[in-house]
């Protein structure tokens, strides 16, 4: 299906996850840029992705980059829970494996913890995000957000492991948060806030 044309520069987002999708449009909707999802651009393929956050965000946006002949912004996050070792880190979205949804991954990090036996139930989200340009060059922008996990999961909004996430000193799981609250202290926003004023200079201005 051939893209609309829009009036604007265009910047492109490595993801069809809806609640992505509307993360990025939220916290970067001011700008004066046409945010186009990557379902815009079936013939575009994204790579295999490792275990390293910045290198999975490079990747993802050099393809495509590349493959759509536009800017791109792509981003790896992932959750870090210290009684685990970090884990389940870059690997947060295939936790346990394809078969799980959302709720199958909680309830497994969950299993897991209790198996653990440790008490300390601090954790983090990571962010790295990676724009990139259709000529090779590559920017990236990294955000975390402190917590700890809770025992069950709290809230309605959000996505992946949001109910179970208790914002550092919020006393609220990030499902719980406003939407407005939340892409201003997350991990996603503190990384995309980064990038924002790459993305007026070299793409809103025309100057990519």
């Amino acid at each position: 299906m051939p893209v609309a044309f829009s009036p604007l520069p265009e910047l492109v987002l490595a993801t069809s996850n809806p609640g992505k999708l509307l993360e990025f449009r939220a916290i970067l909707g001011d700008l004066s840029v046409a945010l186009r999802a990557l379902d815009a651009f079936p013939e575009v393929q994204l790579p295999e992705e490792g275990d390293d956050y910045e290198a999975n965000a490079v990747a993802k946006a050099r393809a495509i980059a590349d493959g759509s002949g536009r800017p791109a912004l792509a981003d790896d996050s992932g959750i870090e829970v210290a009684a685990l070792g970090g884990d389940p880190g870059p690997l947060s979205a295939r936790f346990g494996g394809a078969h799980l949804d959302d709720a199958g991954r909680v309830n497994k990090l969950l299993a897991n913890l209790a198996a653990s036996g440790e008490t300390d139930r601090s954790a983090r989200f990571v962010c790295v995000a990676a724009l990139a340009f259709p000529a090779g060059e590559v920017i990236t922008a990294r955000g975390e957000c402190p917590g700890r996990i809770l025992d069950a999961p709290r809230g309605r909004g959000g996505f992946g492991y949001d109910p179970i996430f208790e914002v550092e000193h919020g006393g609220r799981s990030m499902a719980e948060l406003p939407p407005t609250e939340k892409n201003r202290i997350s991990h996603r926003a503190r990384a995309l806030l980064c990038l924002r004023d790459a993305i007026r200079e070299r793409i809103e201005r025309g100057r990519c």
